[in-house]
């Protein structure tokens, strides 16, 4: 190895969708770049069994994915968008319609599974000559130089040098651990258990989501008229719906459900996973940078999470090609703390909001139920609040990244 030249100006540890959209949006750069994927990537098959995880996809990331030239082939795999959202409470009167025509726009969102949405981008990356993906390669350790920049160390032996480390490598990020950035945060006592399943009655291009006290059950419709379900509970009724026969799991889904879309006629394979907010007390150092779960974790009852990680990777591929552009090293603390201050606070407000609707939504003491049930309504009935509501969950408003604006 040559001790004066860095092997790469950039190393992305994780390749899924936030790395990779990171990598795309560098693509056309000088930069020299290596993508970091631990896992081996396999090819999409048409008839293959839809991933049990899915991401709701809003406006904005939608045209990050076109301008990275990702999108035709999300939509040749497999993509469901949904017009409507329809949210209620168990508990009493409260709910609230969200409807894509009351603003002018012909839909809310797309879901998409998340290992469509990776390889399409992956695939998109791989004809940038800047761009080396190794796949599958782990980051095993990582120290800054003496010099600027850091080495890594992979878990098959290999290192390398880099001018900036980014961690896209998830809620765990070895990345993170790595430079001692602390995280807070807690545990919600709460599993999300996931699956496939088929109803009686058609999703109608709509995201149904119940909110119960032991947490939400969402609907969210898939391509070939499934429904993937996100039923956040305690763990111990997690484990227990884990566990049941199909015939007693569909009856007491459909239960749950309140029967909007009929009986549950079919039943895919389950899986869960613990639910917290966590957040980085430091998304940057000196040639180092944190994007998506690396530096923040949501609740899933919004769907926001890989919305807001994207909209990182695009607002620090932003700063970094502004930096390029003006003869200024994006490596620098200085330069990083610009996307740091654009990230951060957003993140945070978005982290608190789910974190309150959780906490309001979970709570049974009757002056709050009636309280949010009474906020539901009022807000369904207040035309404004709720268009605002609508396009800031959309990505249409707010301070957006050049890669995620409408273009004028």
């Amino acid at each position: 190895m040559n001790n004066t030249a860095l092997d790469y100006d950039l190393i992305i540890a994780g390749g899924g969708m936030v790395g990779a959209a990171l990598a795309g949006a560098l693509g056309a750069s000088d930069l020299r770049i290596a993508l970091l994927e631990g896992a081996a990537l396999e090819r999409i098959r048409p008839d293959a069994e839809p991933d049990l995880r899915v991401s709701a996809i809003n406006r904005a990331s939608q045209r990050l994915f076109a301008a990275l030239g990702a999108w035709e082939a999300m939509c040749a795999w497999r993509v469901s968008p949904f017009r409507d959202m329809r949210v209620w409470d168990a508990t009493g009167f409260g709910q609230i319609h969200f409807d894509s025509a009351s603003i002018g726009e012909p839909l809310l969102g797309w879901i998409i599974e998340n290992r469509v949405v990776q390889t399409a981008l992956l695939e998109q990356t791989a004809r940038w000559p800047a761009v080396e993906l190794l796949c599958p390669a782990a980051l095993e350790r990582a120290e800054p130089l003496s010099r600027q920049g850091w080495r890594v160390c992979l878990q098959d032996g290999r290192c390398f040098t880099t001018r900036l480390l980014v961690g896209a490598d998830g809620a765990m990020s070895r990345v993170r651990q790595q430079a001692g950035i602390d995280t807070s945060g807690w545990g919600y006592g709460q599993k999300a258990l996931v699956a496939n399943v088929r109803t009686a009655q058609p999703h109608q291009e709509t995201a149904w989501q119940r909110f119960m006290p032991s947490g939400p059950l969402a609907f969210l419709p898939l391509h070939d008229g499934r429904c993937s379900i996100v039923w956040s509970t305690t763990p111990a009724k997690a484990d227990a719906l884990l566990a049941m026969p199909d015939a007693d799991f569909a009856q007491a889904l459909a239960t749950a459900f309140d029967h909007r879309l009929g009986a549950i006629t079919g039943i895919g394979p389950r899986a869960a996973f613990p639910l917290r907010l966590q957040h980085a007390q430091a998304y940057v150092q000196p040639g180092l940078a944190l994007i998506g779960d690396a530096a923040h974790v949501v609740h899933p009852l919004a769907g926001q999470g890989v919305n807001l990680g994207l909209l990182d990777a695009a607002s620090l591929a932003e700063v970094i090609l502004d930096a390029l552009a003006a003869g200024e090293d994006f490596a620098t603390l200085a330069t990083l703390r610009r996307y740091e201050r654009w990230r951060k606070g957003n993140n945070l407000l978005m982290l608190g909001m789910m974190d309150g609707f959780k906490r309001l939504f979970g709570n049974s003491l009757p002056p709050l139920r009636l309280l949010r049930n009474l906020g539901l309504r009022l807000t369904d009935a207040a035309g404004p609040v709720k268009q605002a509501l609508i396009r800031r969950a959309m990505g249409l408003d707010g301070d957006l990244p050049r890669l995620t604006r409408a273009a004028r």
